[in-house]
Parts: C-alpha cells; sequence; structure tokens
C-alpha cells in the first residue's frame, strides 16, 4: 500500500510540471514521424511491386511494425533520462530525503514506488504510440502478435533503463548532473552493440552481451528468448539493488 502511494505521488509530480507534457509531446511526435516513414516505404514498394508486374510478398510487420519497435526503442533511450534525473536528485534538492529516511517507511518501498511512478509514465508514452498502430488493424490485417511481444519488449528495457537511472539520479542532488550521467549510460549501452560488428573474439561478445538494444532484437521480431527476458529482470534487480545499498549509504552517513 505505502509503495503504491509513493507511486501515485510521483506520477502526480510529473505532471504538476512540465516534464511529463514536454516528455509524452515529445515522444508522440517522433514516434509518429517513424510510422508514417514505415508506412510510406511499405505502401512505396507495393506500387513499385505492383507496376513492375512482380508478385513480390508484402510482410507488413517486416516493413513496418519491427522498424517501428525499434526506432521507439532508441528514442526511449534518450527520453529515460529525462523521466529519472528528478526521482531523488529533487528530494536532496529540496532537502525532503530526510523525511523519507526518517520516516516509517522502508527504503524498498520508496524506491520500488518511485520507479513505478516512473514506469506508469513510460508506459503512458507507449500507449500514445500504440494509437498510431490502431491504424493498421483499421486499413489492414497485421498479426497482433508481435505487437504485443513488442511493446512487452519495450516495457522491458525501458524498465531497465529506468532502474539505472533511479540509481543515478540517487547518487546525486543535481537534476542536471543526473539527466547527462543518465543520457550518458543509456547512450553507452546503445553503442556497446556496435562492436561485435568490428571484431567476434569473446571479450567483444561479452561486451555486445551488455548492450541493452541487442537483447531487443527478438521482441521486434514478435519472438519472446528467456534469456532476453532474463537479462532485462536481471538489470533491473541490480539497479534497483544499487538504489538500496545507496540509500543506506545517505543514511549512514547522516
Amino acid at each position: 500500500m505505502n509503495t503504491l502511494t509513493i507511486a501515485r505521488k510521483e506520477l502526480n509530480s510529473y505532471f504538476r510540471s512540465p516534464i511529463a507534457y514536454g516528455v509524452m509531446a515529445f515522444f508522440a511526435l517522433i514516434a509518429g514521424y517513424f510510422f508514417y516513414a514505415s508506412v510510406l516505404y511499405f505502401v512505396q514498394r507495393g506500387i513499385e511491386s505492383s507496376m513492375m508486374g512482380q508478385s513480390m510478398p508484402m510482410d507488413m510487420n517486416e516493413f513496418v511494425i519491427r522498424p517501428f519497435f525499434s526506432n521507439v526503442g532508441v528514442i526511449a533511450l534518450f527520453l529515460i533520462p529525462m523521466i529519472t534525473m528528478r526521482l531523488f536528485a529533487e528530494e536532496k534538492r529540496m532537502g525532503t530525503i530526510e523525511l523519507l529516511l526518517t520516516s516509517p517507511l522502508r527504503d524498498t518501498e520508496t524506491i520500488l514506488g518511485k520507479f513505478l511512478g516512473a514506469m506508469a509514465l513510460y508506459t503512458g508514452m507507449l500507449i500514445i504510440s500504440a494509437l498510431s498502430l490502431t491504424l493498421l488493424f483499421a486499413y489492414g490485417k497485421p498479426d497482433w502478435k508481435p505487437i504485443v511481444v513488442g511493446y512487452l519488449g519495450l516495457l522491458l528495457q525501458g524498465g531497465a533503463l529506468l532502474a539505472i537511472g533511479t540509481f543515478i539520479s540517487n547518487c546525486t542532488k543535481n537534476q542536471i548532473v543526473a539527466g547527462v550521467a543518465g543520457f550518458a549510460v543509456c547512450l553507452m549501452l546503445w553503442i556497446l552493440n556496435w562492436v561485435s560488428e568490428f571484431d567476434a573474439s569473446t571479450p567483444y561478445k561479452v561486451l555486445s552481451y551488455i548492450a541493452v538494444t541487442s537483447h531487443f532484437d527478438s521482441f521486434s521480431k514478435g519472438v519472446i528468448d528467456s534469456r532476453d527476458v532474463i537479462y532485462y529482470l536481471s538489470v533491473i534487480f541490480i539497479g534497483l539493488f544499487l538504489t538500496a545499498r545507496s540509500m543506506e549509504s545517505i543514511r549512514w552517513r547522516a
């Protein structure tokens, strides 16, 4: 109950500031553009194949849905730090972190509450992006299963990055520092996937495995791989665990 109360409070605080509206509007705009570009490419390819008398099968999942999910996943990498930067940094800046530390709430309740509040905002962003995909059902017959799997992957990837951002926010009292550091970490976890293209040795494979985006590929194809699910859940656990240890450190220093 305490966890849900903190989650509602955190979610309400987002909408009392321009953060939620700005992030959701920007996300909807960019995601909508990528959806439009994917559909336009799909239609053009269909027209070209018809004019040339070719009977090339056009797979909507391959030409529209999969690229859309990949692009949305990359967009989230850059917007999630804006969601997490204020979680604990704002509490420290305003001096209310002491109230949390001395309240009867357990650290796990506080951390999970703030994390769930951020997850709720991120889920709202994904719901907005899903409105674009409803047009496909109005004018076509796409397979709904890859869409559900793709959004599951986006939720898991977002949860992993939100957990990391929560820990980073708890390490500083400056929102800008938390946002920049979170962005830097997200960017690093994105580009690590590129290293395997230059070298196939074991160290490079390990770096590629650590990359967040490499584990989203199967979800974008509509496939649930247990290894990818375990990876994302492990990152979420590690991020929240480190946040709890950071809270204990603050308590002892106080």
